[in-house]
């Protein structure tokens, strides 16, 4: 349903907004977590399950909630983003920005003309209620929330010119690949990979733009947010099923020894 953007609104108002991140692609998962009350979640097609088709079921489960799907995509393209989009995504997860250049790439992406390159089917697709919408031409780059990724060393060199591109809303700053570019993968306290992931820090705040991660490890959603961070994931579908089955399983097997 075509409906103004309540994460976006609440990030521009600098309040801080507590997701969890989606793997499975499963509408029942997607529905219960929607549920829960989650501000957002992350329906993630880089690296989880799902295509634009079944997108569009797990869309449709969180419909009834004021949850909003941010639909990470799989690469900066501009035909997957289209598609996604046209499926109704409220906002979009775009990973490795790495330049100026890319992130006007997937801005215009994410357009119609003639502010950008979307394809135009406003008429049929369910993002505009099959058509029954009728300001959606006129308003869904106010309701969209465009998020680029900052995963890399030489996006952190570009930091300051991919935040003077216009029509990003949060900077999200991917820690993990980050530090795999430095050759330091996960090892987040490593003094490099630390300098690179505080500049990129210090240089979003100091553009008062939002910015969102993930839990670095030893750290909460809490810690994320007192160090400045807005948008910030709890947890996982997988984390929540892992870490709860095989604490069930360790229970039980100290109790019953084979």
């Amino acid at each position: 349903m075509y409906r103004p953007n309540p994460l976006k609104k609440r990030l521009r108002d600098g309040a801080n907004v507590l997701g969890c991140w989606t793997m499975l692609g499963n509408p029942h998962v997607v529905e219960l977590l929607s549920l829960a009350g989650y501000d957002f979640l992350v329906l993630d097609q880089e690296h989880g399950l799902g295509d634009p088709t079944s997108l569009a079921a797990q869309l449709q489960a969180m419909s009834a909630t004021q949850t909003v799907g941010v639909v990470r995509v799989p690469w900066n393209d501009h035909v997957y983003l289209k598609r996604v989009l046209d499926a109704g995504a409220e906002a979009v997860l775009i990973p490795s920005i790495d330049t100026a250049d890319e992130a006007r790439a997937a801005v215009a992406a994410c357009l119609y003309p003639p502010r950008g390159r979307r394809g135009t089917a406003s008429s049929s697709v369910r993002a505009s209620n099959y058509g029954m919408a009728g300001d959606y031409v006129a308003t869904c780059a106010d309701n969209l929330m465009i998020a680029c990724q900052i995963e890399s060393a030489r996006a952190v060199e570009n930091i300051d010119a991919i935040l003077a591109v216009e029509g990003i809303d949060l900077l999200f700053i991917g820690p993990f690949d980050l530090s795999a570019t430095v050759g330091q993968m996960g090892n987040l306290k490593h003094p490099d990979v630390a300098r690179l992931i505080a500049h990129a820090e210090s240089r979003i705040r100091a553009a008062g733009r939002p910015m969102g991660t993930v839990p670095h490890p030893g750290t909460t959603w809490k810690d994320m947010f007192a160090r400045g961070y807005q948008f910030v994931n709890a947890t996982s579908d997988i984390a929540r099923l892992r870490e709860g089955s095989l604490a069930d399983v360790r229970e039980f097997r100290a109790m019953s020894p084979r």
